[in-house]
């Protein structure tokens, strides 16, 4: 099972909401000081993230195909994220459950992340580099 029914409590939406915030304010800044990976820069590799805040700018700017060349592999994870959390609110509004993702989900993304890596630094795979049309 992807996702698991947990009771919910205030102190859980709000520490869920804060974590949340702290990321989006996080991307905002290093939009801010035009970041650069540091795993790309001294290893010469590019990391499953990078092109991510790039994305995450284009993707805002309605910039879909741009979004997408970018960092594919987030593009495709920011929109099913953006489902789940609209499937969040309707059933937490609902039935006052939590979905959880499971185990087995978090461990698909960890494993998804590296191959999307390894790839990505593979010649033949040239094409999921961050890259601008």
């Amino acid at each position: 099972m992807i996702l698991v029914d947990k009771r919910i409590t205030k102190k859980g939406i709000i520490k869920f909401l804060s974590i949340l915030a702290l990321i989006v304010l996080g991307l905002v800044f290093l939009c801010l000081i035009n970041y650069s990976c540091p795993i790309h820069k001294y290893l010469k590799i590019y990391c499953p993230g990078c092109g991510g805040t790039r994305m995450l700018i284009e993707f805002f700017k309605g910039n879909f195909y741009q979004s997408f060349r970018w960092n594919p592999l987030l593009f495709i994870w920011f929109v099913i994220l953006l489902i789940y959390f609209i499937s969040f609110i309707v059933v937490y509004i609902k039935k006052k459950v939590l979905l959880v993702p499971s185990k087995k989900l978090l461990v698909f993304i960890v494993v998804t992340l590296l191959l999307f890596m390894i790839l990505r630094n593979i010649e033949l795979f040239s094409y999921l580099i961050p890259t601008e049309v």
